[in-house]
């Protein structure tokens, strides 16, 4: 028993220690465009009745996400909205660190997101046309735990952006 015991927790110290150089040694490109070649992409959008400004407006309000998208927890922007500033989220049970890398006012707002085992590009755009306006969002996620985990985080995101987009449409057109 003391051997199988012994070997149990060799084991899962081996496995810590696999998981925590993984996280280490882990870097990925920050970039404005998605990474076409990550394990997990996907491409959403959505017509809302609203202006492209509204609509912008309501997604660069980070601090308030989570009073109209329930999937988005504690949101905190520190600092302005610009280009370079950061910001701490929670979704789906993992703490978000992100960094804009994208805002163009009214047209166009993209970040680039860390957690556990993952990174993320998230871009987003609102096109406006007869006072309407499409909105897009693409991401590409990768990551060990990511291309682990593929099918699971592909369904996952895919359902996440189209709740977002749902979201995003009610409270643009209150």
């Amino acid at each position: 028993m003391k051997k199988f015991i012994y070997i149990l927790l060799t084991l899962v110290g081996l496995l810590v220690i696999t998981i925590a150089s993984l996280e280490l040694h882990s870097s990925y490109a920050v970039s404005p465009s998605i990474n076409k070649n990550a394990p997990v992409i996907t491409y959403q959008e959505i017509t809302i009745n609203a202006s492209a400004q509204k609509v912008y407006q309501v997604m660069s309000d980070i601090d308030h996400w989570a009073t109209w998208h329930l999937d988005v927890e504690d949101p905190k922007l520190t600092g302005p909205f610009e280009k370079g500033s950061s910001f701490d989220w929670k979704s789906g049970g993992l703490t978000i660190h992100s960094t804009l890398h994208t805002v163009s006012r009214g047209h166009k707002i993209g970040w680039s997101g860390k957690a556990f085992g993952a990174f993320a590009i998230h871009n987003w755009s609102f096109v406006e046309n007869n006072g309407q306006t499409t909105v897009k969002v693409e991401e590409s996620m990768e990551g060990w735990m990511v291309t682990l985990m593929r099918n699971k985080f592909q369904k996952g995101l895919e359902h996440s952006l189209q709740v977002w987009l749902k979201n995003l449409k009610v409270k643009a057109e209150e």
